[in-house]
């Protein structure tokens, strides 16, 4: 033992002599005996209605996404911390909402501070290997790409990162090990666009830097590549320390760019062939599970980060309903902009086939680690955090408390259970009007009962004053306050 672990080992003795309680209200440093390995797969503008778990209608083959549902918990009621890539994931890492930090910072500096706690330095402070591999789009503080990329993945809980910085439609594009760029963004792409689609639909990628040889197509199965490396890796470790892989896609969000073996064999077009092609890699992370030996002992976790970009005229088309019968898109404060698909498998601990409606949303994840690895949250830990640990293992829970979520456009949403209040009038993101005036005599923003109108088509605004009141004033003690975890909940 070098002088400074030796200095370690005391002032942790000193630290649990003198405050007992310390070690219940920080992270632990051994894991459970018992605690799984973790792979949480987010894919990127994946609609509530694209994968047949979800809507049997659907003109998009997802045999993975299927079998995943059939092996464990499909959520109904799980949503992303915001209807933007960078939001969502904001959310899922810190158990923070994220209209708590200016979220537009991301192209130049980091979302997440040094010291917040996110899923990946809560268990690695349990004893995990955490290895993320994806998209990022949490910024980094950026001062030139042949210089080291602070404030990303290895600084906020990962112990390894290969990935890009954000969508492979934002420039420039290159590849990131860790904290540099494998090879700076030098040569120069081009934009594209896709005849008989909108202009943020298709082939779409933006003009700007890009490493020399890198191509956009081959992101996709590069990251599989990645991930299964991790796996194989892992699997040949003797040791018994858990792996938590975040694996971050970044498909089927454009550009759409599926491979020559799905095209043709969807309903959706280019959208459904990309989105198969998703689906199949997600085949190949499994398949790498079970060929390591780590499937028996592995949580798996899928989601998506946001809703899908189609729009009323692409479901015409195709006949195809990316939104399962939810109302509106990505960025959107209505249901579609952030109801996600979730499935939970974890063997021998989750039953099979089971389908569940408790609310939930991104943030929580954190707190649900925590439950899992024994682990209490500390006071400014994942403020909005609620664990559901307890649903996994088929035992009942409280409900959910109040779910906030602001829109693309800053439109604040209030979800409270089968209450939704949204602030303003119009979707409050990508679909049209995003915003309508208010008028006088009419209502000032909307309210729907979701158990009575999932496509959020009745408003009850000047119906139900008094749920109108007293949302309004949840959502402005959560606003107003750095926690909405209520008092039992803080340890």
């Amino acid at each position: 033992m070098t002088p400074l672990h030796r200095l370690t080992v005391i002032c942790l003795f000193l630290l649990v002599s003198i405050y007992p309680d310390w070690s219940l209200t920080t992270h632990s440093s051994v894991v459970h005996a018992d605690a799984p390995n973790i792979v949480m797969i987010l894919v990127d503008d994946m609609g509530y209605g694209d994968a047949q778990c979800y809507n049997p209608d659907s003109k998009i083959p997802t045999p993975n996404i299927n079998q995943l549902a059939r092996d464990g918990m499909r959520f109904t009621d799980a949503h992303a911390a915001g209807p933007l890539c960078h939001m969502s994931r904001y959310g899922l890492m810190t158990g923070r909402f994220p209209f708590r930090t200016d979220v537009s910072r991301w192209p130049q500096h980091p979302l997440i501070e040094a010291n917040q706690t996110t899923i990946a330095s809560l268990l690695s402070n349990s004893n995990y290997e955490t290895a993320m591999v994806g998209k990022w789009h949490l910024g980094f503080e950026e001062n030139g790409y042949d210089q080291p990329l602070p404030g990303g993945p290895v600084d906020r809980g990962f112990h390894s990162f290969f990935g890009i910085r954000a969508s492979t439609d934002i420039p420039p594009y290159f590849y990131i090990r860790d904290n540099r760029a494998v090879s700076p963004p030098t040569a120069r792409i081009e934009a594209r666009n896709t005849k008989g689609w909108s202009k943020i639909q298709g082939e779409f990628w933006r003009a700007g830097g890009i490493a020399p040889g890198m191509e956009l197509k081959d992101v996709l199965p590069r990251f599989t590549d990645e991930a299964i490396s991790v796996i194989e890796q892992h699997g040949r470790n003797s040791t018994n320390q858990p792996l938590f892989l975040y694996l971050a896609y970044p498909a089927p969000h454009t550009p759409w760019l599926p491979e020559k073996a799905f095209r043709g064999k969807s309903g959706a077009g280019m959208y459904g062939e990309f989105t198969m092609m998703v689906d199949h890699m997600i085949g190949r992370v499994l398949n790498a599970l079970k060929q390591a030996d780590m499937a028996d002992d592995t949580l798996v976790i899928f989601s998506s980060d946001n809703g899908p970009v189609w729009y009323e005229n692409d479901v015409e088309r195709f006949d195809h309903d990316s939104s399962g019968g939810l109302r509106g898109m990505k960025a959107d404060a209505w249901e579609c902009g952030h109801r996600m698909p979730f499935i939970v498998r974890w063997p021998g601990k989750v039953k099979p086939g089971t389908v569940n409606d408790r609310l939930i949303c991104f943030t929580d994840l954190l707190a649900t680690f925590g439950d899992l690895v024994g682990t209490n949250l500390s006071r400014d830990a994942g403020p909005d955090s609620i664990s559901f640990y307890k649903t996994l293992l088929g035992q009942s829970e409280p409900d959910r408390p109040t779910l906030v979520i602001k829109s693309g456009s800053g439109a604040m949403t209030a979800r409270q259970g089968p209450w939704k209040l949204i602030t303003r009038l119009g979707s409050g993101g990508f679909s049209k009007p995003s915003r309508i005036k208010a008028v006088e005599g009419g209502p000032a923003g909307q309210l729907y009962n979701l158990d009575e109108d999932i496509g959020e088509l009745n408003n009850l605004y000047q119906q139900k004053p008094d749920v109108v009141a007293r949302l309004s004033a949840e959502l402005q003690r959560i606003q107003s306050n750095r926690a909405s975890r209520l008092p039992e909940n803080q340890q």
